[in-house]
């Protein structure tokens, strides 16, 4: 029942994005404005730093608006823009891969020389992946390797955390941002992710038959190797629905350090936010106010408008290309994700789709209401107390939902 109710929102909310006018509009009901505001209303969140915008898909009316294009840090809610960005520039098709190459000759069964493990940004490598690549490997017929595995992270730089973070947030947050990083594999040190994936590839060659007698380490794959094996990921579409409906932030990181490496040929932070931006001013994104440092908005310096976020909602619904892909990005309430505990009554459950965000000093919801808003909340404090900014963004939205 709930899957096919999430299917048939958003299909509803696609098609009245796509007819929608982006110019602003007639007047809303003043009873509908009135409850809203005394919705979103909460104690100790200071108005004068919450902003919330809502807008009627069908018509383009305001419906509600306080301080929507007031800059204030958006928490997670700023992988919206990172998905659309991605989604746009790199296609929802389009799939990460990791390669092992050869430098040496092979002597019957022997291979004289070096592996090298090459990652590409994939932030769903898994041990299974490792265990394919090694399997293809096997499929040559060698069984030794008198050389070493070497892992080669060079598609990214190697920063391992965005601008603004504080320094507990690297191996909680996120693990270290590597081209070569492996789920759920322990790195020692923020530099070891290459060595740790070399060596885990190792052990996989091994259980494969392959033994090989150096020990693991780090290098560049050089330009004239033998490609034995190539492992792709999921296509991008799934990828950002695991980011956008868990909020995860190493995916987001991963993402943004991609857009750089395909587009501005240098796969950092700073090349990605200059991407995303780019990407939104493409799309007629309003983005007076905004500051983009990282992907996951963690970073301390992240700021975005609740206008931003409600224009690039509209955007990415309105893009045929994309609109699948992005709107069934986001968590569903009561049934999945980050709102799978929340809304999870009628008249929100099922019919509010939408992206949360929290940090210490950030709170935030933005997404599609039925068929009919669409809207954003973003709430800031020092810390801002989190469940009276939580109640308010619920009582918010199921305002809408009832309207």
């Amino acid at each position: 029942m709930a899957r096919v109710l999430t299917v048939a929102v958003f299909a509803s909310i696609a098609t009245l994005a796509s007819a929608s006018s982006a110019t602003p509009t007639r007047g809303a009901q003043p009873q509908l404005t009135a409850a809203l505001g005394r919705a979103l209303a909460a104690p100790d969140v200071d108005p004068a730093q919450t902003a919330a915008l809502a807008v009627d898909l069908g018509t383009g009316a305001v419906v509600f608006q306080s301080n929507a294009g007031l800059s204030l840090a958006p928490a997670s809610a700023e992988k919206l823009a990172v998905s659309f960005a991605a989604l746009r520039v790199l296609g929802p098709g389009f799939r990460f891969r990791t390669e092992v190459t050869a430098a040496g000759e092979l002597d019957g069964r022997v291979w004289r020389g070096d592996l090298y493990l090459v990652g590409y940004g994939d932030p769903s490598l898994a041990p299974a992946d490792l265990d394919a690549l090694a399997r293809g490997v096997a499929s040559w017929g060698m069984r030794r390797v008198t050389g070493r595995v070497l892992g080669d992270e060079r598609h990214f730089d190697s920063s391992r955390t965005p601008p603004g973070w504080k320094g507990s947030f690297l191996g909680v947050e996120s693990p270290p941002l590597s081209a070569l990083a492996i789920e759920d594999l322990e790195v020692r040190g923020s530099n070891g992710s290459a060595v740790a994936a070399a060596s885990a590839f190792r052990a996989a060659l091994a259980r494969r038959g392959v033994m090989v007698a150096g020990a693991p380490g780090t290098g560049r794959s050089p330009a004239d190797v033998l490609p034995l094996a190539l492992d792709l990921s999921e296509p991008l579409a799934a990828i950002v629905r695991l980011m956008n409906r868990e909020s995860d932030n190493f995916v987001a990181e991963m993402l943004l350090k991609e857009l750089g490496a395909a587009v501005a040929r240098r796969g950092s932070t700073g090349a990605g936010t200059r991407v995303v931006r780019a990407a939104l001013v493409e799309a007629g994104v309003p983005v007076a106010g905004i500051r983009l440092v990282d992907g996951s908005g963690l970073s301390r310096l992240d700021r975005l408008t609740a206008r931003t976020l409600v224009s690039i909602l509209r955007a990415g619904a309105r893009d045929p290309a994309i609109r699948d892909a992005f709107v069934t990005s986001l968590a569903v309430a009561g049934v999945s994700g980050t709102l799978k505990t929340r809304l999870g009554r009628r008249p929100t459950y099922g019919r509010v789709i939408a992206k949360t965000g929290t940090t210490s000093r950030a709170s935030a919801l933005a997404g599609f209401v039925r068929r009919r808003y669409v809207f954003a909340i973003l709430q800031n404090g020092s810390p801002v107390p989190y469940w009276s900014a939580r109640a308010a963004q619920d009582r918010f939205v199921t305002v809408l939902a009832g309207a």
